[in-house]
């Protein structure tokens, strides 16, 4: 009987002596920061649009809205949602949007000027560009820069 009361007194003091020893090692590990989180899932897709009359992205905006396109289509442009589906489509290229077909516009010379800064998919944008009137903008800019 001797043995086991021994034994068991053996056991119970190397868990306490364990218990200090991982007690006093968090006590001075060295404090952590905790990783940062990430705040979404998606990166994020915000824009800022112009349209500005005449032929320099300097001159003061007619109209802006903004276009919010992660998670889902918001902000102030009237077709949010076809907006962002042509931006995606052509992969965040401004230049690559899908014209629309079959619309025939005049030769007149009218400058209108684009632009579009902000953020897509995470990546900054910084874009300007100016078509020779507002049916060409129509036309070449889909509904993007349809507001």
């Amino acid at each position: 009987m001797r043995k086991t009361a021994s034994r068991s007194a053996a056991l119970t003091l190397a868990a306490a002596v364990t218990g200090t020893v991982s007690a006093f090692a968090l006590a001075i590990a060295p404090a952590q920061a905790a990783p940062a989180e990430a705040t979404s899932l998606y990166a994020p897709s915000a824009l800022v649009l112009t349209v500005t009359d005449g032929d320099s992205a300097a001159a003061a905006a007619k109209r802006a809205v903004t276009l919010n396109c992660t998670p889902a289509p918001s902000g102030t442009h009237p077709a949010a949602d076809t907006a962002c589906a042509q931006l995606r489509a052509a992969d965040g290229n401004f230049t690559a949007l899908a014209s629309e077909e079959g619309r025939l516009c005049t030769r007149e010379w009218q400058p209108v000027t684009v632009t579009a800064q902000g953020v897509w998919q995470g990546e900054r944008v910084d874009f300007a560009r100016t078509w020779a009137n507002p049916c060409v903008k129509g036309v070449e800019g889909a509904a993007v820069f349809s507001f």
